[in-house]
């Protein structure tokens, strides 16, 4: 792989860093994302892109041109009140599309609560938030416009995210933290640059249709994770709160679910090896190189 020309719908976190990922493999880059903000050039890394207007209201005209000059897509806008506007979009301008690669990131969210067992790809998905209901209605429309149009989509679940400037650790030295007690408690993470590495590596190993969890090997309770936290730093333990007691609704939805997402699919498909398979060794780095 020489070159790509890749076009990315939102550039949060995971994209940015999936862009970082491939610039470091000496691969060229054409580089379009989309932004809720004015159309204009920006630089990440030494890459100079263009950032195109794009939200429920608004969408540049000119960004269907470079939209149809990439061969590789990805999609990290969550849907709005209900709608994803990059579904809206293509279902009404995409006609034909030479795009080799189309990853559109959901979440773990859609399985919904399983007690605390085991979720696979086959397992059921009963969300029980707004956010895993909304996931899934959109995964479905996707694999539903994939098929109409021909288009060579996977789905990426994506566990809770982790990284170096967003953790336990940082929430913690900020007396931000607190344990949620809840019994069975368990859900699974994932560290950012395992995420972006995944995403390189399904750039030479892609089967459309697709649908892999993206999560470490050890999911974890709240409490077990900020204990450890904890210890690391050499601080006391934060103070506990009952789940009932948690005053954000969004907050208190996340902690209805209990399941541990298995990753034996992702890691055989893209022969996958995880830079940080726990939180353990994912927390262990951020505090020696970051903290």
């Amino acid at each position: 792989m020489k070159k790509i020309n890749i076009f990315c719908f939102g550039f949060g976190q995971v994209a940015r860093s999936f862009v970082k990922k491939i610039v470091s493999q000496n691969i060229s880059i054409n580089l379009t994302v989309t932004s809720r903000e004015k159309t204009q050039k920006k630089n990440l890394d030494e890459v100079i892109y263009n950032s195109y207007q794009f939200n429920e209201d608004k969408q540049d005209k000119l960004l269907l041109k470079e939209l149809n000059k990439s061969d590789h897509i990805l999609i990290s806008i969550a849907p709005v009140n209900g709608i994803d506007i990059v579904l809206k979009y293509l279902s009404k301008n995409i006609e034909e599309n030479k795009s080799r690669w189309i990853t559109y990131l959901s979440a773990t969210s859609v399985y919904g609560d399983h007690n605390g067992e085991w979720v696979n790809e086959e397992s059921q998905t009963n969300p029980t938030s707004l956010n895993g209901i909304e996931r899934l209605s959109t995964e479905r429309a996707w694999m539903s416009l994939a098929s109409n149009k021909n288009l060579p989509l996977q789905i990426f679940r994506l566990s809770g995210i982790y990284s170096n400037k967003r953790n336990i650790l940082i929430r913690l030295k900020s007396k931000e933290a607190k344990i949620i007690k809840k019994k069975n408690q368990f859900f699974s993470r994932i560290h950012l640059e395992d995420i972006a590495n995944i995403l390189f590596e399904s750039l030479q190993k892609f089967k459309a249709k697709e649908i892999y969890n993206i999560s470490d090997d050890k999911p974890a309770s709240s409490e077990e994770i900020t204990l450890y936290g904890s210890k690391l730093l050499g601080i006391e333990k934060p103070d506990t709160i009952e789940v009932e007691k948690i005053e954000s609704k969004m907050l208190k939805n996340f902690y209805k679910d209990s399941k541990k997402v298995s990753n034996k699919k992702m890691k055989i498909a893209f022969s996958y090896k995880l830079k940080f398979p726990s939180y353990v060794e994912g927390l262990n780095y951020i505090r020696d190189n970051s903290i």
